[in-house]
């Protein structure tokens, strides 16, 4: 790794105001990138290392497509696809219409943004694009529209590597496991102790940061990762590698 390996490069990061968002932002601009953060409010993005700022919401469809239009017309080096939402926990959470709402925010719009990018992209011979998946997409660990969605969008950075790759444009996935991000606010005010309890499902006895994830982004847009594409790389603290507490509860323990 280089200090600057993203000098003279563009990287848009959707999602930039949120707490992996921040993170990712930070971090590319720490080493060289010129980075444009994308989100729905411009006071999300306060504070952050940012080149230029995209205000658009995923939620409206005309304002998404003219976002992703007008970035398309612009050389963009790397797309770090990573806004996303869901509060519908369970099946006796999601009605019909949060199911429609969250695969829209999360599978749709995110790959109609992203389809008008690749293509320019591939046009120009080159790019890199990661999509923030979740580990929601291989197991079900709650949140069911919100997980099928992710699961799309590992199968849309398959199309993308296998369609675009011999021009030039990379695509994957990382799908990360819990992350200690605004999005866990609800939960912790609902149960102070749910962090505690969290930790103890995940193998290296803790979840994973924001800094981690991040990392795992920049390797896969990095030249570092130039051989790989079409990947939906976990990024969980083992979470998708086994059942620690089934081991520890019918097995009598893995000590």
């Amino acid at each position: 790794m280089t200090e600057l390996e993203f000098s003279g490069r563009r990287i848009l990061v959707t999602g930039a105001g949120g707490g992996l968002g921040r993170a990712l932002a930070g971090l590319f601009a720490a080493r060289g990138g010129q980075v444009i953060g994308a989100d729905r409010d411009p006071a999300l993005l306060e504070g952050l290392p940012l080149e230029e700022q995209i205000i658009f919401d995923l939620a409206d469809r005309r304002a998404t497509l003219a976002a992703a239009q007008a970035l398309a017309d612009r050389p963009l080096d790397v797309l770090i696809n990573n806004a996303g939402w869901t509060r519908s926990e369970t099946l006796a959470d999601l009605t019909p219409e949060k199911a429609m709402s969250e695969i829209d925010l999360n599978l749709t719009s995110a790959t109609a943004f992203t389809t008008l990018i690749a293509a320019a992209m591939a046009a120009r011979g080159k790019g890199n694009i990661v999509l923030i998946s979740s580990v929601n997409a291989f197991l079900h660990y709650g949140n069911p529209a919100y997980a099928a969605a992710k699961a799309g969008l590992n199968a849309f950075a398959r199309a993308l590597a296998v369609e675009y790759g011999g021009r030039g444009v990379r695509a994957n996935a990382v799908c990360p496991g819990s992350i200690r991000t605004p999005a866990w606010d609800h939960r912790i005010a609902r149960d102070p102790s749910i962090a505690a309890k969290l930790e103890q499902l995940y193998p290296m006895g803790r979840i994973v940061t924001a800094e981690e994830v991040a990392e795992t982004v920049a390797f896969l847009a990095s030249d570092r990762a130039s051989g790989i594409t079409g990947v939906s790389l976990a990024v969980d603290a083992g979470l998708s590698a086994g059942n620690k507490p089934f081991l520890d509860m019918i097995l009598g323990g893995t000590e």
